[in-house]
């Protein structure tokens, strides 16, 4: 299970390193793709191929399915970790996620999320914030 939060830098030649707790979960494969509210997502291999099949299962004639599977799929690369853990974030998700130089990595129980430091500092003071209100809604979900 990924837990927690670490604050890294990309190096000149596009490299993040991952922390060496997650380095055993992701395994010498992972995946790296867009993610939600301007992050990027990164799975272990198996986790992702879980992920895209239950993707490919959308229905292909409702268009915020297709939309989704999409934003998922064709932003996806394989992101193996080298000898120091580190992955590649190519300029196309630097981008997407508005990655600067300090990025915060997150421990998200079946992923990893990638974040800006900015973004994630706005994301989380907000959700901070909203602590209370979130946890009423969800409570109406069994949680």
């Amino acid at each position: 299970m990924f837990i927690g939060e670490y604050t890294y830098s990309i190096d000149e030649k596009k490299r993040l390193a991952i922390p060496p707790k997650f380095r055993q979960l992701l395994g010498s494969q992972a995946v790296l793709t867009r993610g939600l509210d301007n992050c990027l997502f990164l799975y272990p291999a198996k986790e992702w191929k879980a992920l895209a099949e239950k993707l490919s299962k959308l229905p292909l004639a409702q268009a915020d399915a297709r939309g989704f599977a999409r934003l998922m799929l064709t932003g996806a690369m394989e992101a193996p970790l080298d000898s120091l853990g580190r992955i590649l974030v190519p300029d196309y998700l630097k981008e997407y996620a508005a990655l600067g130089k300090k990025i915060v990595v997150a421990g998200v129980f079946n992923r990893v999320e990638i974040w800006g430091e900015e973004e994630w500092t706005k994301y989380k003071q907000k959700a901070e914030k909203e602590a209370g209100n979130i946890a009423e809604r969800l409570k109406e979900l069994g949680v």
